[in-house]
């Protein structure tokens, strides 16, 4: 399972990796052929904020799962072992209840713009809103499983809230 796992989040970072590379590409071909040419694909500013959108929900996911996330534990760290758990366990459900919004907003505005085209590409808009409820099924798992790893395999708090490196990420 772990293994799976590890793919699967290698396959994130190739994801985003593509779409750092579309991005940078497209808006830098523009720029020149703007400069030059007094011209440019219009279609390529599309491209380009579709990779940008999906770099952005795509990295969500690998920082919560490796605690890259922005965290302030100041509070956490002070309180005795049963507080962090409890206070910990309960930032996890508050992830996990706006998860569940995120993703019900994300499949209403999919289902709403179903059959709306993005104007220079044609591409479906709902594709817009398909990174907000992969993103959101995903944050939402790696909360439950952090629940999961603090209550039944018994990790301690500061395990679960130190940020992981990929050598350790690798490992597991």
């Amino acid at each position: 399972m772990s293994r799976l796992l590890n793919a699967l989040f290698k396959g994130i970072e190739v994801l985003i990796s593509i779409a750092l590379a579309v991005m940078i590409i497209l808006v830098f071909t523009n720029v020149i052929l703007r400069f030059i040419f007094d011209t440019g694909f219009a279609w390529s500013e599309e491209v380009a904020r579709i990779s940008f959108i999906y770099l952005v929900y795509l990295g969500s996911i690998e920082a919560m799962r490796d605690n890259r996330h922005l965290m302030i534990d100041s509070i956490l760290i002070r309180l005795s072992s049963a507080g962090q758990k409890l206070l910990y366990t309960l930032l996890q459900v508050l992830i996990i209840w706006l998860m569940i919004s995120l993703t019900m907003g994300s499949y209403g505005l999919m289902l709403q713009n179903y059959h709306n085209k993005w104007v220079a590409t044609g591409l479906p808009v709902w594709v817009i809103y398909l990174s907000g409820f992969i993103m959101g099924i995903s944050i939402l798992l790696l909360a439950a499983g952090n629940i999961f790893k603090l209550w039944v395999l018994k990790h301690t708090v500061k395990d679960l809230i130190t940020p992981q490196d990929e050598s350790a990420a690798t490992l597991e």
